[in-house]
């Protein structure tokens, strides 16, 4: 069926509202959105669903909520699940709160128990609900960071993870089947909570929640012992973050915490930002105002799901800067390794787990401290498998710090998705340690590569949006499987790794070893100078992701290949230079 085919049936079905049917009109004088929200429906994953809010069966709306909450469904069912039920959150988007209690709907037509949180809540509250209340699945209604006009969909499965691959394709094959506008069963939703169906949850899982956050601070009457002296300033970005973190950060200890006012509000049309995303140093210009009239260090940022968290930190010119997700990674993970042996509860049995594409400091300071690294594909899921692996297995050792370049940070296995609230904790708890030694976390940060070496991480983002962008994302994966580059930014291509089939060839030898990791679309070039470029089509965002990892013996030379890569990198991508 052709895309205008679609559009008048969704016309002609007494399913939409009038002003449904208005929008669906108004799209068809826009025929490149027409053709791009009606072509075909979202692609559900791992990562769940991610799109535009509109009609069509290519966008968020009503109505592809309730389809795929309905193969969800049929999953839950028919591995038994209806009694352990599923918990639903969601964050302060427009239509977020419409959503969740669409897919709550949904789950009690067909027999589901449902736990639906009262108001948004950080996306990590409901990976722990989840194990908390021994459900079967779970529901976030989240875009995450992306813009305003998003919103999207993540599924998870008991152990509070998102689903697996095996499993996505099994809701993606359910809801093939199932009629996108009159398929999945709904009911009355204040009829479900009168009857019992759907239980509605409130602060006492925030206090539960935040309880087992608790338990994961390694030092927690460090904060107290600043706490006269020590200043912070947050911002939500207007997301989920607003509550809990202040509350955790109160329970530490903190007396200073300076909000950002005009950003502490939820807000879906966030209305300070661009993007709300803590990558970002710009949504931080309010934040560094204040810490300026205050006089403090260090400004934290949330994004609107509250599972992501960025830092800018005041530097020895005086002047903020930003903390990179990978810069942030190692210096907690350097801290928790060091606070626990001055405590004495580090075993050397004890482990950490990060994401393949992060950076290498990570690798050179578990190497230096005698501590277990785990590396594993993009995707807080697999940290968790990691988690999982060890309970399940019987394995000694305690997990230390689960991260990601992209500012997600876990401590403790009470979730198993990246943690900003607990983040949030550790992060001012590792800055009050170093503060009673004289020292800010721009000045630890020095301190880190001065004791393990210069490491640096680069990032160039392609997008390749449109009808024809998962076409073109693959066309450049596929150019560069067939033809490997000699070399990037004149430096020589050494050894080329190809994940999807996990095998590493040498280009010098022809010899072909297998990969530790596999069955993943990630390509990855190893240079003469020791440095990584990684190549990966984004999971969630139309756009191919390019990796940098570098190290050198000082901060000037790490800059220059930085530098270097970041003019050359990119050109890998372009397939008519090739």
């Amino acid at each position: 069926m052709d895309y205008r085919s679609t559009i008048n049936e969704w016309l002609t079905s007494t399913a939409l509202t009038d002003v449904e049917k208005e929008r669906v009109n108004a799209l068809q004088s826009d025929d490149e959105k027409a053709q791009l929200y009606f072509t075909s429906t979202m692609s559900f994953g791992t990562a769940g669903l991610r799109s535009v809010m509109d009609m069509g069966p290519g966008c968020m709306n009503r109505f592809t909520v309730a389809h795929i909450t309905q193969a969800i469904a049929s999953l839950v069912l028919s591995e038994d699940g209806a009694r352990k039920g599923v918990a639903i959150a969601y964050d302060s988007r427009h239509n977020s709160r419409e959503f969740a209690e669409t897919a709550a709907s949904v789950l009690a037509a067909n027999g589901i128990s449902v736990y639906l949180f009262d108001d948004l809540r950080p996306t990590p509250e409901l990976s722990f609900a989840i194990r908390h209340l021994g459900c079967k699945a779970g529901i976030n209604i989240t875009a995450s960071h992306n813009p305003k006009e998003y919103n999207g969909y993540k599924a998870y499965w008991e152990d509070g993870a998102q689903i697996s691959p095996a499993q996505a394709n099994i809701v993606s094959a359910k809801a093939a089947e199932i009629d996108i506008l009159t398929g999945a069963k709904i009911c009355d939703l204040n009829e479900a909570i009168e009857s019992g169906l759907v239980k509605m949850l409130g602060h006492e899982l925030d206090d539960a929640y935040l309880d087992a956050v608790l338990t994961t601070a390694i030092a927690p009457d460090v904060v107290s012992k600043v706490a006269d002296t020590l200043k912070i300033v947050y911002t939500p970005l207007h997301g989920a973050g607003c509550r809990l973190v202040p509350k955790i950060l109160a329970k530490m200890g903190l007396k200073n915490l300076f909000t950002v006012s005009s950003q502490m509000t939820p807000d879906g049309a966030f209305p300070t930002v661009k993007k709300p995303n803590p990558e970002y140093a710009n949504v931080f210009e309010p934040g560094v105002k204040i810490a300026h009239i205050v006089g403090s260090d260090l400004v934290v940022a949330t994004d609107p799901d509250a599972d992501r968290i960025g830092v800018m930190c005041r530097g020895k010119n005086g002047k903020f800067f930003t903390v990179t997700g990978n810069q942030m990674g190692a210096l907690l993970l350097d801290y928790v390794i060091r606070s626990k042996r001055e405590a004495g509860t580090l075993s050397e049995m004890d482990y950490a787990v990060k994401s393949f594409v992060s950076t290498d400091l990570a690798n050179r300071i578990c190497d230096v401290q005698g501590v277990k690294l785990y590396e594993v594909p993009t995707g807080f899921k697999f940290i968790g498998e990691v988690i999982k692996g060890y309970e399940e297995g019987g394995k000694e050792g305690a997990f230390l710090e689960g991260f990601e370049e992209s500012y997600g940070y876990l401590f403790g296995s009470y979730a198993r998705d990246k943690d900003a609230v607990g983040a949030a904790m550790m992060i001012v708890e590792m800055t009050a340690w170093y503060a009673q030694q004289g020292k800010n976390l721009g000045e630890a940060l020095l301190d880190l590569y001065e004791t393990y070496g210069y490491y640096g991480e680069g990032m160039i983002d392609i997008y390749m949006e449109g009808l024809d962008g998962i076409e073109r994302r693959r066309a450049v994966m596929e150019n560069l499987r067939q033809n490997v580059p000699a070399a990037i930014g004149d430096v020589k291509v050494v050894a080329a790794a190809d994940y999807q089939c996990g095998i590493e060839t040498n280009l010098e030898s022809g010899d072909k070893t297998e990969t530790a990791l596999k069955d993943i679309d990630v390509l990855a070039y190893k240079l003469e100078s020791g440095d990584k470029i990684i190549i990966r089509p984004s999971g969630t965002e139309p756009k191919i992701k390019i990796y940098m990892l570098c190290n050198a013996e000082s901060a000037d030379a790490l800059n220059e290949k930085l530098a270097l890569y970041d003019k050359t990198a990119g050109k890998l991508c372009e397939i008519e230079s090739r």
